[in-house]
């Protein structure tokens, strides 16, 4: 299947903003660096523990910090992943792959439209929770509170009384898909990490190599070039579905297009090696749901009469921003290897306003967005506007039914979405369309920042090859003091873009001296005081001095206006 399509028409990398199935009186143009920013700020929103000073979202506070207490264990942190206050182990790990998935293919794009730090932050928000969850080789706490009972509750998770007893795995309770999972995530992050914060991506790796199915064994492979894991993919892939299920769906708890995604790159990449043959049966799966999700295959998927994927009445949106990610990628992988197979179609317009009601599905885009979000924190007036406790029923009688709009704007959450049949309610109880989650709007980042048009396809921020802006380092003196050398560094940043370059950010690895030129903010440095931005073909200097080799300096996040 894979060289029949290969031999028939190019699929275009931006395939995805083809309207062809969207009537003609619906086609804008969408902004969607504004989109992309505010499905990244959601994250905020969604966050459990202690909210750090930085914190965009105003209207949360803590949560949730005796989480793990009962079970002596720190489970403080990590995000829910809906409109309810639990903390689901899988669709949050699904999340930060996700998200780390769309950084390592478009962090550059990110970068260009001032995000990427922010998304570098809603990432790590999720593995450093990962880690506590991970306090021993054998053990993995996948779960805090209970479902059952919080569904009974509308509280701010300010407020909760419900029960958060931690649920975990371990060799007498397994559970290898979060095990796998969870894996994958920290494996992905490893390598969204590897260049601004190398002693954490280390970390992230060692919780990593704790499982070896297929999923995590792909990101295993791609975070460490280690060929066990390129084994493993071949050796297990008929065993464990990798080249055995044609899959036309891609979530949370069916990852095989995924699998076959990745490994359909590693084939590209000319990495297959001896195991050729094997990998080519996941592209020919991988094509397969491809072509299935647009209409050019022999078992389509549902489709609404507005032209959007439909698989089930509940959060249907989650598989229409998977299922747009894999194409996406899909689509600049050949390009990248300059090949081609037939399909072409595209459907994240539809999700910003552009279907039959005119209604965007993110929340706080355009202007006709759901005002009715089925999410308790967004629902229930903000803690910091009135602390008084909100009772478990209470929520129920006073805020669930309210008929007027959120108090809060759950700004960049994509909610469920409409039916079969293109029509939603925008009703706070109606938990099918309008309730949102973190992992919508994970794979639908990449796809915004793809859609931005910077900088084209890459892999991932490296500084000395990033097309808008150089960075040359030099020693300019060196001296000898109580017999150590020491040496003094230059380094010049250039924009080579046609336009200005605003909000720099460095990360600046190995530094043991002083430096000079830029201001330190956090783990990153910036422009100095002095300057606000860089100019078209300008340059700026700065310098540092110790007794060593030279520093690395990389690029971690900047805007061009």
């Amino acid at each position: 299947m894979g060289k029949l399509m290969s031999s028939a028409i190019s699929m275009a990398p931006f395939f995805v903003l083809a309207l062809w199935f969207i009537p003609i009186a619906f086609a804008a143009g969408h902004n969607y660096g504004d989109a992309l920013s505010k499905g990244i700020l959601f994250y905020e929103a969604q966050r459990s523990g202690v909210l750090p000073h930085n914190q965009r979202v105003t209207w949360r506070s803590h949560s949730g910090l005796n989480d793990g207490k009962t079970s002596g264990v720190d489970l403080v942190g990590g995000y829910y992943d809906a409109g309810d206050n639990v903390k689901f182990g899988l669709p949050m790990a699904f999340t930060v792959t996700m998200m780390s998935w769309s950084v390592v293919e478009y962090g550059r794009q990110m970068a260009s439209n001032g995000e990427l730090s922010h998304a570098l932050d809603a990432i790590k928000w999720g593995t450093d929770y990962f880690i506590k969850a991970h306090p021993e080789p054998n053990v993995l706490y996948g779960e805090v509170g209970d479902g059952n009972t919080d569904h009974y509750c509308w509280q701010r998770p300010e407020d909760m009384t419900t029960d958060r007893s931690a649920y975990k795995i371990d060799p007498s309770r397994p559970g290898s898909d979060l095990a796998g999972e969870t894996a994958a995530a920290m494996a992905a992050a490893s390598i969204v990490f590897h260049r601004t914060n190398p002693a954490y991506a280390r970390e992230l790796l060692t919780h990593a190599r704790q499982d070896e199915l297929l999923w995590a064994s792909a990101w295993l492979y791609k975070a460490t070039n280690d060929q066990y894991y390129l084994s493993y993919l071949a050796k297990n892939a008929e065993a464990l579905g990798g080249t055995g299920w044609a899959i036309t769906e891609f979530g949370w708890d069916v990852k095989y297009a995924g699998v076959q995604v990745l490994v359909s790159k590693f084939l590209m990449q000319g990495k297959a090696g001896a195991y050729r043959p094997v990998f080519e049966k996941y592209q020919q799966k991988a094509e397969y749901f491809m072509c299935s999700c647009l209409g050019k295959g022999t078992k389509n998927v549902q489709k609404t009469p507005g032209g959007l994927i439909f698989r089930q009445r509940w959060n249907n949106i989650q598989f229409v921003t998977s299922a747009s990610f894999l194409m996406t990628v899909y689509s600049d992988y050949l390009s990248s290897a300059r090949s081609s197979m037939q399909c072409s179609a595209g459907r994240i317009d539809y999700i910003l306003g552009d279907n039959p009601r005119a209604t965007s599905y993110m929340v706080g885009y355009g202007n006709n967005y759901p005002q009715h979000v089925h999410h308790r924190a967004s629902s229930i007036v903000s803690y910091k506007v009135d602390p008084t406790f909100v009772t478990c029923r209470g929520g129920y009688g006073t805020w669930y039914g309210m008929k007027s709009s959120d108090p809060n704007v759950l700004t960049g959450a994509t909610v469920g979405g409409p039916d079969a049949y293109d029509n939603f309610a925008d009703e706070r109880d109606n938990y099918e369309q309008t309730e949102p989650a973190t992992y919508n709007n994970a794979p639908l980042i990449g796809v915004l920042a793809r859609l931005t048009g910077h900088s084209g396809y890459n892999q991932l921020l490296p500084a000395s090859s990033n097309s808008h802006i150089a960075i040359n380092q030099k020693v300019t003196t060196s001296w000898v003091h109580h017999g150590r050398t020491y040496y003094r560094y230059s380094i010049t940043v250039t924009n080579k873009s046609n336009k200005s370059l605003k909000n720099m950010k460095l990360i600046i690895n190995k530094l043991y001296g002083p430096i000079w030129g830029v201001t330190k903010s956090g783990n990153s440095y910036g422009f100095p005081a002095w300057i606000n931005e860089l100019p078209a073909g300008k340059s700026l200097e700065f310098v540092y001095i110790h007794a060593s080799t030279p520093a690395s300096v990389s690029v971690s996040d900047y805007k061009l206006s």
